[in-house]
């Protein structure tokens, strides 16, 4: 053997060694991963915990304008529980109108159409492979 034969690394080294360079890029590029999905984590829930502020101080001032809006209705001369009785039964006219809107929404909405039928199409091609056809 010759002196520049020994100073080349053999089949196995150079095997060895990409496979500890690959695994080694493999953790390195998963702690990456991890480290941006911690980033991207953090910043969504602390957008959802000020969307659910947003929205408990939404409830509030639903809840104050209502009060609010019984009171006006309530200068006009009305008896006070007669004017909170009609500012409820608006609340409860819209309500009954969303809830006819969904559900004509909800009988609209189909599955997934042609998944279904091409899985039945896969089915039946797998049938007629199995039967020889």
């Amino acid at each position: 053997m010759s002196m520049g034969q020994e100073d080349e690394p053999t089949v196995g080294q150079l095997v060895a060694n990409a496979s500890r360079d690959l695994s080694s890029l493999v953790r390195s590029e998963i702690e990456l991963g991890k480290a941006e999905l911690k980033k991207t984590a953090v910043k969504a829930g602390t957008g959802a915990g000020l969307f659910g502020g947003a929205a408990f101080l939404g409830l509030l001032a639903i809840i104050l304008l209502s009060v609010a809006a019984a009171y006006g209705v309530s200068a006009l001369g009305l008896h006070p529980a007669l004017a909170f009785l009609i500012v409820a039964v608006v609340y409860l006219l819209i309500a009954a109108v969303l809830v006819l809107i969904g559900k004509k929404q909800l009988g609209q909405a189909k599955g997934p159409q042609r998944a279904i039928e091409t899985s039945k199409e896969s089915v039946e091609a797998l049938k007629a492979v199995g039967k020889g056809d």
